[in-house]
């Protein structure tokens, strides 16, 4: 068995969160770290190297040029086009994102690369859906991370309303990682229980559920707002991902894939429950939505198209 490696192109505050969260978690036997800063990316590489030194296994850290990646299996992509403004949003991020995108991906293409690309990186569905068509892959080995850190804060809020540990809860959200995003309360429940019934029971009121939908969606912001960035709870969700991917684990997630005719959709990428396996995206779960939910997820997806319309593709 070949050993596993994850490439993090991007050494940020994601980056290197993600690389921590990747060592402490032991999900690879060699962790390779890209950037363009080469002091910081090499200062990075000890750093996690001392961290390594202290786990059971022996893990491999090293650096090299995201080029040299034929023996790679999955490419986490980290980088931006730098910090937001007041008052800006994800999608302001995107041709500058676009642009560093422009120049890796086919790079890494001509290079020999086949394995999994894991985008992480703002608008995350349009520069998922641009990384698959620069690269030429199959739809299943290109995802981005997409929805999941949002679900993840759905369940964390519930759990803290429902007083019930998050992981008991099965709820999630759909569409744009932005803010068209949606919970799915059609089907949502607590062990089969619908949430309000769960809430009756416990509490004996009904959830304001739009008002934890705007929370959700809020989430992110407000900790950018607070910090300047968000880096833990992304490093958790790639962390988790690459840990599906490399056990198969056929675990299903609400992640950020190319669409080709599921929920009516084509030529996008956008969140949506997905079976996870070692060559990546299994299969897509298209769930029954009601009417409210088919047009949140169409509105959701008219965003994403209209951005994806604004960048210039590279066809193979």
């Amino acid at each position: 068995m070949h050993p596993r490696k994850v490439m993090i192109i991007g050494a940020g505050n994601v980056g290197s969160s993600a690389a921590y969260a990747l060592l402490n978690q032991q999900i690879c036997q060699e962790l390779v770290l890209v950037d363009l800063n080469r002091d910081r990316v090499e200062g990075h590489r000890q750093d996690l190297a001392d961290a390594a030194a202290y786990m059971p296994g022996r893990m491999i850290i090293s650096t090299r040029p995201a080029s040299n990646c034929s023996d790679i299996d999955i490419a986490v992509i980290t980088v931006s086009g730098g910090p937001l403004k007041p008052g800006q949003t994800r999608l302001d991020e995107l041709k500058a994102t676009a642009s560093i995108v422009n120049k890796i991906v086919p790079d890494m293409m001509r290079n020999g690369f086949n394995g999994i690309f894991l985008i992480a990186t703002n608008p995350c569905d349009i520069i998922t859906y641009h990384v698959w068509k620069l690269s030429g892959l199959p739809r299943s080995q290109v995802l981005g991370t997409g929805v999941w850190l949002d679900t993840t804060r759905l369940r964390r809020i519930l759990a803290d309303r429902l007083d019930i540990a998050a992981q008991s809860i099965d709820a999630f959200i759909m569409g744009e990682h932005g803010d068209t995003q949606f919970p799915v309360w059609s089907h949502s429940s607590v062990y089969g229980m619908t949430l309000n019934e769960y809430s009756r029971w416990k509490t004996q009121q009904d959830l304001d559920l739009p008002a934890l939908a705007e929370q959700t969606r809020q989430t992110g912001m407000d900790i950018y707002a607070s910090k300047g960035c968000t880096e833990y709870g992304v490093a958790g969700t790639i962390a988790e991902i690459c840990r599906n991917l490399f056990t198969s684990s056929h675990r299903a997630l609400a992640v950020s894939c190319v669409l080709d005719g599921e929920y009516g959709h084509y030529g996008l990428a956008i969140g949506v429950p997905a079976v996870l396996a070692q060559k990546g995206i299994e299969q897509i779960i298209e769930l029954d939505l009601n009417d409210t939910e088919q047009r949140q997820f169409a509105a959701s997806a008219q965003v994403i198209l209209q951005n994806i319309r604004t960048l210039a593709v590279v066809h193979h």
